[in-house]
């Protein structure tokens, strides 16, 4: 399904692009617009042709590897793209390995102290990690950080080929805030999952033959409810990597999501276009890779 919902995500960027206000050639101009200089950037753009045949023309460039230029700049859109998507693929990274060392441990520990007082505490938790919008966290972790211990987060990115500790120094932060959120969808997954397992049958044989406490838990429950947790992980991840928008700008993270906006702002059309199109496809993707996981996790499911 891959390709058909590739090709469909295509129709409704572009032709969403086309129906939005205003009018770029007027913005680009400015005062020294005539009806010559119009005509010279309508037919530099391909505006001046059909909008069926500018789809056929934009989709037949993407098929060659070339994702068009900037309508400002002039600039090719591919390498700028690349640039800023390592921000956002790293802030991904350490965002889900935070939010997998918070929620798995507490989503097991949870389901194994099932209506206890530290169940309770750990449910509250995965309550807010579920409510608090990341933008509300990301506030109120910048104001704890300058008020409670005068730190404000660096505002100049570092590359970590350059410097590996400024480079951490800058994505910790919204790392944490993503990671905390994410965990709290995590968590409860993990925690009604192995709640799940956990009255299945085969683990109350698995105890009857005298297994230990640890063999039942992460061996057989632990590894027969991680599908549910991966699909919901899989999500995330997707979800991430297509633009964490709010978030990169109030850390002032240069990365796709805030390259997007800046475009949006801008009625910069071709990157708009590219930018939504490149990270609709990495979330297909990263399902994708979700689906086949399935059947090297779970041993009863094939891939055909």
């Amino acid at each position: 399904m891959l390709i058909p919902v590739m090709f469909a995500i295509s129709i409704l960027v572009f032709f969403i692009v086309r129906i939005l206000p205003g009018d770029v050639i007027s913005d680009i101009l400015g005062i020294e617009q005539t009806p010559e200089n119009r005509a010279i950037l309508e037919k530099q753009f391909d505006f001046d042709k059909p909008v069926i045949q500018q789809y056929f023309l934009w989709v037949t460039k993407i098929l060659k590897g070339d994702l068009g230029v900037s309508l400002r700049t002039g600039k090719p859109i591919l390498p700028e793209f690349l640039q800023r998507f390592k921000v956002t693929f790293e802030l991904t990274i350490v965002a889900s390995v935070i939010a997998w060392i918070i929620a798995i441990p507490l989503g097991i520990l949870s389901s194994l102290k099932r209506n206890s007082p530290s169940d309770f505490f750990i449910r509250i938790f995965g309550l807010l990690g579920v409510s608090v919008p990341n933008f509300a966290f990301a506030t109120l972790l910048i104001l704890a950080l300058a008020l409670g211990l005068s730190y404000y987060p660096p505002i100049t990115w570092v590359d970590f080929t350059v410097n590996p500790l400024k480079n951490l120094e800058g994505i910790i932060w919204p790392a944490l805030v993503l990671g905390s959120i994410m965990a709290g969808s995590v968590m409860r997954m993990t925690r009604s999952s192995m709640l799940e397992v956990l009255r299945q049958d085969f683990i109350k044989t698995v105890r009857a033959k005298g297994a230990g406490p640890r063999l039942v838990i992460f061996k057989h429950a632990f590894k027969n409810s991680m599908i549910p947790v991966i699909t919901i992980i899989g999500m995330q991840m997707g979800a991430l990597l297509g633009g964490t928008v709010v978030t990169e700008q109030i850390f002032a993270l240069p990365g796709v999501g805030q390259m997007t906006l800046s475009a949006i702002f801008r009625r910069d059309y071709p990157i708009v276009q590219a930018n939504i199109l490149l990270l609709a496809g990495m979330y297909v993707l990263v399902n994708l890779l979700v689906d086949i996981l399935y059947a090297v996790i779970d041993p009863r499911i094939t891939v055909k």
